[in-house]
């Protein structure tokens, strides 16, 4: 039997705050003091073209001196198309980083390309397979079809979902027109998380809000997610993430709920019993199972 350490369990992340990359000195404190589970530092899209070299040794020093304190640090890479961004990928790998998020992925070869380009970052410096987590984003048609096939990919994968925001690649590669509803991607955020639970993804994140200014909106849309059974949600801005730490937890009732359906019901079986009233609900040990689950979770 193989004596190499295994990585930790994946923490829950309800809340996972972007940071362009060439503004990780000046914003990462700010992200950290919002109270984020997760930033990620953005080295694709955020980040101009003129800015790259600067960006990424910032990221890089972010991740040499652990800069978030406890915060999970993520660093965003370019899709893996070509030597230079894999050796991007590389540069990037150090035991302050928490993991990657991959954009543009267009099936489960991207996912695995990634894995193996992490797990030879991971032998480099000592570190147990699979301590670095891999987020891949689902931005062609293609790849949210195959939600299962990519989350299943690599063990890493321990965080992905439907991202559907306002524009952008999801928008253009599946062609709906976005409303603040929701309505138009309900369904696919559904069944993607379905794919990505099937294929055991402990923590199924969701996203984005881009609407800055608009509280009301982002707390309607994370409830429909964690309805779903999402999560957390990826953020934009620091006022987002607040809200989003708040729905993706339960409150004390919930939390007090639980602890009393565990009690009745173990008072139940003590007594041979199967299903009792609680609440004026029919309960069961599935019921009992669920609100476990919860407070394993969350206390």
């Amino acid at each position: 039997m193989s004596s190499e350490p295994t990585a930790p369990p994946r923490p829950l992340l309800r809340s996972l705050l972007f940071v362009p990359g060439n503004r990780t000195t000046a914003w990462l404190p700010k992200a950290r003091a919002a109270g984020a589970d997760a930033v990620i530092l953005d080295l694709e899209d955020a980040v101009p073209e003129g800015e790259r070299t600067a960006a990424l040794q910032q990221v890089a020093d972010a991740v040499t001196q652990r800069a978030t304190q406890g915060t999970a640090l993520f660093a965003r890479v370019p899709p893996l198309d070509s030597w230079a961004t894999a050796d991007e990928l590389r540069s990037l790998c150090g035991p302050g980083l928490t993991g990657i998020v991959l954009p543009k992925v267009t099936g489960p070869d991207d996912v695995r390309i990634a894995d193996r380009l992490l797990g030879w970052s991971e032998r480099e410096h000592g570190l147990p397979r699979n301590h670095f987590a891999l987020l891949p984003i689902l931005e062609s048609s293609a790849a949210l079809r195959d939600a299962h096939s990519c989350a299943s990919a690599a063990a890493r994968v321990a965080y992905i979902g439907a991202v559907t925001g306002a524009g952008g690649d999801v928008e253009r590669a599946v062609g709906y027109r976005w409303s603040p509803s929701g309505a138009e991607t309900h369904a696919l955020r559904a069944r993607v998380l379905l794919d990505v639970r099937a294929a055991g993804t402990p923590h199924p994140v969701a996203g984005l809000w881009t609407r800055i200014g608009d509280l009301d909106g982002l707390r309607a849309f994370a409830e429909q997610n964690r309805a779903l059974g999402y999560a957390g949600m990826l953020a934009i801005h620091p006022s987002h993430v607040p809200v989003l730490n708040q729905v993706f937890a339960p409150g004390p009732d919930e939390l007090a709920r639980a602890a009393r359906l565990i009690a009745v019901m173990e008072e139940a079986q003590a007594r041979g019993v199967g299903a009792v009233t609680f609440d004026g609900e029919m309960v069961d040990e599935a019921m009992a199972a669920t609100a476990r689950t919860l407070l394993a979770r969350h206390t």
